[in-house]
């Protein structure tokens, strides 16, 4: 059935970030003594840094401040947004359906981050809607995000097509009621952790 919008995750998505992502991330929290294993932070993909730093300095009982931890990661990663590039086959199904049906970017990144993304890909432009971290309360695997795009979008969730590379994505899309597509089963794209 075809779609009446598509939604797009950012990092790992349209954008081949989470290598740079968890470079920035060990680069924060090593010298913290805080442990993120590679398999923990694809686990994690899409949820919200600050949830992600406060769920880890509580897991292995280090205290830190959350914000200034975040502040770091992010001011990390944004000095290397211009290695940034994009998931090739993701970023061929937005193009062939720019200007066709409306399209949306929900993501678990801060706004700064996904704007500067969505620029240095050159594709910002393609989207009626994005929504953030920053834009609801609850975060993947909830499906507030989604549903915060779908109404921006002015389309009904139901008909809403999610693109996604996170369980937590994919849980938050079914949860919304719309169709999932995992883009790790997608030809040519890259799989987690290799």
């Amino acid at each position: 059935m075809m779609p009446t919008a598509l939604i797009f995750d950012c990092d790992g998505t349209l954008a081949d970030t989470m290598p740079l992502h968890y470079k920035a991330w060990r680069a924060t929290l090593d010298p913290l003594g805080l442990s993120f294993p590679t398999s923990e932070f694809y686990r994690l993909a899409g949820m919200p840094t600050a949830a992600i730093v406060a769920q880890l300095a509580e897991e292995q009982g280090v205290e830190v401040d959350v914000q200034r931890v975040c502040a770091e990661r992010d001011e990390r990663f944004d000095s290397m947004v211009l290695e940034v590039r994009p998931v090739a086959p993701v970023v061929a199904i937005a193009r062939e359906h720019r200007g066709r049906l409306p399209m949306a970017v929900a993501s678990g990144s801060t706004r700064t981050t996904v704007l500067r993304t969505l620029d240095t890909l050159g594709i910002r432009d393609w989207f009626g809607a994005i929504v953030t971290a920053e834009d609801t309360e609850r975060h993947k695997p909830e499906p507030d995000v989604f549903l915060e795009a779908a109404r921006r979008l002015g389309v009904e969730a139901a008909g809403c097509r999610v693109f996604e590379d996170g369980d937590l994505g994919l849980e938050a899309a079914r949860r919304a009621g719309m169709e999932g597509v995992d883009i790790r089963l997608l030809s040519g794209v890259i799989s987690p952790g290799s």
